[in-house]
């Protein structure tokens, strides 16, 4: 049986992963909704322009939108992928996320989503070693296709910061 060999710093490392995911798939799925509420509220008057403000901004950016909405799916896929991992290998996946940041101006809260998905790409990173190490070959397999994601996440982020 697989979960026989698996250590107990791997499935730590692995629930740290299930809860980050869990935590950005909410973050960025409900800082998704709120943009959508801001620019659906905005006045009629005015055409709704890609530059939405968020939260109590003073600077406008071009906010990430239906590309934030896809960025929270895919991490709602990573958790599904993780914990269903976690329980072959023998563990108990957490419930609990990692704790949620909206932020209080778009500027805030694309570099804590940036930030995030730096944490997630180092987590990773170290997952596949000690996978590795393990000789769990699908565990490193499945982190080196969630970690491709995060990049992408990462320099979609940055690449926003840029913009703004």
């Amino acid at each position: 049986m697989e979960h026989e060999t698996t250590s107990d710093e791997l499935l730590y490392l692995l629930n740290r992963a299930l809860a980050r995911e869990l935590q950005v798939s909410v973050q960025y799925m409900m800082q998704h909704a709120v943009e959508v509420g801001h620019v659906s509220a905005a006045p009629r008057k005015a055409p709704i322009t890609a530059q939405a403000k968020f939260i109590a901004s003073h600077t406008y950016y071009a906010f990430p939108g239906p590309r934030l909405k896809k960025t929270a799916i895919t991490e709602m896929r990573h958790v599904e992928s993780i914990a269903e991992r976690i329980v072959v290998l023998g563990g108990e996946p957490t419930i609990v996320p990692d704790p949620i940041f909206m932020g209080t101006t778009t500027r805030e809260m694309l570099e804590n989503d940036l930030e995030q998905e730096r944490g997630a790409i180092e987590l990773y990173e170290r997952i596949i070693e000690v996978a590795e190490r393990d000789h769990d070959d699908a565990t490193a397999g499945l982190f080196r296709y969630i970690l491709k994601d995060e990049q992408r996440h990462h320099r979609e982020f940055s690449e926003q910061l840029k913009e703004g």
